[in-house]
């Protein structure tokens, strides 16, 4: 199943069993899966237009008055532009909103630079009180956010629309602060998050493995705050650390396990995006073009292991 078609479906029994959840978009229900929700539940939802600030300002009137609003649009509209209003309207006046931002770096594809936020989590992350959860699967989606939305507090929920790889076993369980360990390893510490875990998993189960290293897999699922007890024990277990991330690799999950592990003197590199804009184009293409492949995983990992 897509992802969004896991969230709408999430979103309907939380807004069934409370009246107070609300969802407010900016005339993309449909690319977020939600536009079906209008008919059952035409009193919780309410398209703002392309006003993303206004959509905004509106959710952290209402949640001021006891409505727990979720707030959906492209990660570009649903960090960069509306980031005043995130800092002052919602977070600093501890307003309890969740933003849904989807499409999150390469995956917008076709619409391009414009429309493809290599830098969302880093702003976000750099907003107090921000909590910053990004999904790996329809699994850990469904387990999340019954949790998040009982968390009384402001969420950026970083969501990739369409199908993924299966990661996570049914009755898996979740903990919004807590990374999960997925393989267990010796050699070098993976921290990945989001679109390319699936493949890294895989990457480290096999490639990886028949080159000697023997790699541990942590998905940071919640990016700020970060687990850095979980970073630093594996990191000071396996001596080196590699990130894998569908960001920049300035102030993203690279940037938060470098801070976690700033009084450690381990080497540590980076797979994400090297500081520029996206292009048009498919995700094989896009993949391939920023750097984000398997073979540079492997290649950076083995680099990795060879600093120890």
């Amino acid at each position: 199943m897509e992802m969004r078609k896991a969230y709408a479906e999430v979103m309907s029994e939380l807004m069934t069993k409370d009246s107070h959840v609300v969802i407010l978009d900016a005339d993309l229900a449909k690319a977020s899966g939600t536009r079906n929700l209008y008919e059952s539940f035409p009193n919780q939802m309410f398209d703002c237009g392309v006003a993303e600030q206004n959509m905004a300002s509106i959710a952290a009137g209402l949640a001021s008055y006891g409505f727990k609003p979720y707030i959906e649009s492209f990660t570009p509209f649903a960090t960069r532009r509306i980031c005043d209003q995130v800092a002052i309207s919602i977070t600093y006046a501890k307003n309890n909103v969740k933003i849904v931002g989807t499409d999150p770096g390469i995956s917008a594809e076709l619409n391009g630079a414009t429309h493809m936020s290599m830098e969302d989590i880093g702003v976000m992350r750099s907003i107090p009180g921000m909590v910053i959860f990004e999904p790996v699967d329809e699994v850990q989606l469904r387990a999340a956010l019954p949790v998040i939305n009982d968390y009384n507090g402001v969420v950026y929920i970083r969501l990739f629309r369409k199908e993924r790889p299966q990661v996570f076993e049914d009755g898996y369980k979740f903990d919004l602060f807590k990374a999960d360990l997925l393989k267990e390893g010796k050699d070098l510490s993976i921290f990945v998050s989001g679109l390319q875990t699936a493949e890294v998993l895989e990457a480290a189960k096999n490639e990886l493995l028949a080159e000697g290293i023997d790699a541990e897999v942590i998905n940071i699922h919640t990016i700020k705050p970060i687990d850095r007890e979980t970073v630093t024990a594996s990191a000071r277990k396996t001596g080196a650390v590699l990130t894998v991330e569908n960001h920049n690799v300035i102030g993203g999950l690279h940037s938060a396990v470098l801070e976690a592990l700033e009084a450690e003197k381990i080497p540590a590199l980076a797979v994400g995006i090297q500081d520029r804009f996206g292009e048009v184009g498919k995700l094989p293409y896009l993949t391939k073009a920023l750097g984000l492949t398997k073979e540079n995983v492997i290649e950076t990992a083995k680099k990795a292991v060879s600093l120890k």
